[in-house]
């Protein structure tokens, strides 16, 4: 797909396989690359690719301290990302923007700057029990900063949140809400938008984890009305080592900054400082320079596709994987049925251990995930150590399901039981 021509959403993904170059290779004696595992990391584009090498090779200073043509370069490149991520978000201002490491940096920035600030013993801090590790942890070290409390909202069943006993959770002592968008395990959609609703009428602040959603579906933030959102580059076709804080105006200009250093200052003196202005208060230190450039030509790249052709095509393949999957004997699906889950689908076998049957995949040229995924608290709930995870995006084919569920087959065939009963010794 060349930068002016719009992928039709009809074709995907072969209007834009052959803007991802690693995906263009062989593996294990020649067997054709099969990639299942972009909720991880996704690839990048050449139209990335390219703004990364533009940008070191033509425009890099550092950003907003030289008045020399390279500098000035890089900050107008740096800012037009920025302008770019905000119009990604459907947010209303640009500074409502902050560039960070990427999601984890995004939420321990929320708990660190905003959490010190406003939570404190008799709060209550409701989270859910699909979270991963990045929105479990820093509210618990918060927890413990402050005496605040932990709660979670109940899962159903087929790992969807019990909204029916949500009352029992939130309530006027809840502070903040935090909850992913989308399951990183589980797949499952979550309701952002009442969560947000039932969540502020209790007086709570909401932060939504969008690693699993930004990529693949439309965000709005105004539309949603959450507080605080956080995303990752390197999961929307960007580079590694960047991410977004997204934070309503308000909130931010009412939080300290956490992190100390240059840039983040309108004065220092020798005993004091004053902090500068949103969202520069929050970019203490050289910022991700390229990596925010590269990670606007990321939105750039996404938008010309289309979000919502990406998301119709990642529903074609779950429900292509659900049904496929089943043909697999012994395997047990984790999460909702199709119709409320993104395009990723958890399973164990009764045999081998994921990280086995991941291995055996790998020979056959097909990538997953095994693991608990940083769901740790999740695969306790559900009874098992680990899972095997596959994940789609646009540039995946439906022939490379049908790759790993014959794949699956085999390994289930190799570790079937005998059905021979040992002589016992006399």
């Amino acid at each position: 797909m060349s930068e002016t021509t719009l992928a039709s959403p009809h074709l995907l993904p072969e209007s834009v396989r052959e803007d991802f170059p690693i995906l263009d290779q062989r593996v294990h004696d020649g067997r054709p690359l099969v990639f299942l595992d972009s909720a991880a990391s996704s690839h990048r584009p050449r139209q990335v690719i390219d703004a990364i090498v533009q940008c070191y090779s033509h425009d890099y200073a550092n950003v907003h301290r030289g008045i020399h043509t390279l500098s000035e370069r890089a900050t107008d490149a740096y800012e037009l990302a920025r302008e770019k991520v905000r119009g990604f978000l459907g947010a209303e201002h640009a500074e409502e923007v902050v560039f960070t490491g990427g999601t984890t940096a995004a939420i321990n920035a929320v708990a660190r700057a905003w959490g010190d600030a406003n939570v404190g013993p008799d709060d209550e801090i409701l989270l859910t029990p699909m979270e991963h590790h990045s929105n479990l942890v820093p509210w618990f070290q918060l927890a413990e900063r402050t005496g605040a409390s932990i709660k979670h909202i109940p899962l159903t069943e087929d790992g969807r949140l019990d909204l029916d006993r949500l009352d029992e959770v939130l309530t006027d002592r809840t502070k903040l809400c935090a909850f992913a968008s989308v399951s990183n395990t589980l797949g499952t959609i979550n309701p952002v938008k009442e969560l947000t609703r039932r969540a502020h009428e209790s007086g709570a602040v909401v932060l939504v984890d969008a690693a699993q959603s930004a990529p693949h579906m439309v965000t709005d933030v105004r539309q949603l009305g959450v507080d605080f959102l956080a995303l990752s580059g390197h999961k929307m076709c960007g580079p590694s080592g960047v991410g977004v804080l997204y934070g309503r105006r308000e909130l931010l200009a009412q939080t300290p900054p956490f992190m100390g250093g240059g840039s983040m200052i309108n004065r220092v003196y020798l005993d004091r400082f004053t902090p500068a202005d949103i969202p520069t208060r929050f970019e203490a230190g050289t910022p991700p320079i390229a990596g925010a450039i590269a990670l606007g030509a990321a939105v750039d790249y996404l938008q010309s596709v289309g979000l919502d052709a990406i998301h119709r095509h990642e529903e074609a393949l779950i429900d292509h994987a659900w049904e496929r999957l089943q043909e697999v004997p012994g395997i047990r699906l984790l999460g909702p049925g199709p119709t409320q889950r993104a395009g990723l689908v958890s399973f164990v076998l009764e045999r081998p251990h994921p990280h086995d049957i991941a291995q055996l995949l790998d020979f056959d040229g097909v990538a997953v995930r095994a693991g608990h995924h940083c769901t740790q608290p999740l695969h306790d709930l559900l009874g098992i150590t680990a899972s095997t995870r596959a994940s789609f995006y646009l540039y995946n084919r439906p022939e490379e399901i049908d790759v790993l569920v014959e794949s699956l087959k085999k390994i289930g065939d190799r570790f079937k039981p005998s059905g021979r009963k040992r002589r016992r010794k006399q």
